[in-house]
């Protein structure tokens, strides 16, 4: 228990330092995306999920997690690529934006990175998908953009 709080205890410092963590993942391309770690309740398989009618395109289905019920994104389709193929195999990362809770549907969790605030720059003008792509920074010499 003692190692479990220690773990929280330094992410909420986090903040503090002008620091935060982001989850990287990939959505079926090479390129790298990720997410503020703050914004992720958790990462699960894809679990059965359930279509529905006359649904937003990029909505893939709802699913049951943990006793909510909760639409599934194929994030790589709101992106503007081509959806995900292999729904099954896919990972849920399940977020909280304004109180509102969803999935968006990955390929690939790659793992957690601690960027210094510093090194996020706005997106780039011109962006096409700049509706999701809220920022970006560089890891290991590769542009990642953070939605």
């Amino acid at each position: 228990m003692a190692g479990l709080l220690d773990g929280v205890n330094q992410r909420t410092q986090l903040v503090g330092k002008n620091r935060l963590e982001l989850l990287l993942f990939r959505i079926g391309v090479r390129q790298r995306f990720a997410i503020n770690v703050f914004k992720v309740r958790e990462v699960i398989p894809c679990p059965p999920l359930k279509r529905v009618p006359e649904a937003h395109p990029h909505v893939v289905g709802i699913g049951n997690m943990r006793g909510q019920t909760i639409p599934v994104i194929d994030l790589a389709r709101a992106l503007g690529y081509r959806g995900i193929e292999n729904i099954e195999d896919g990972f849920v990362i399940i977020t909280e934006f304004n109180r509102y809770v969803q999935g968006f549907l990955v390929t690939e969790v790659d793992r957690i990175i601690n960027c210094n605030w510093e090194e996020i720059m706005p997106p780039p003008k011109g962006t096409e998908r700049g509706s999701y792509m809220t920022a970006v920074t560089r890891f290991e010499d590769e542009l990642i953009e953070i939605v």
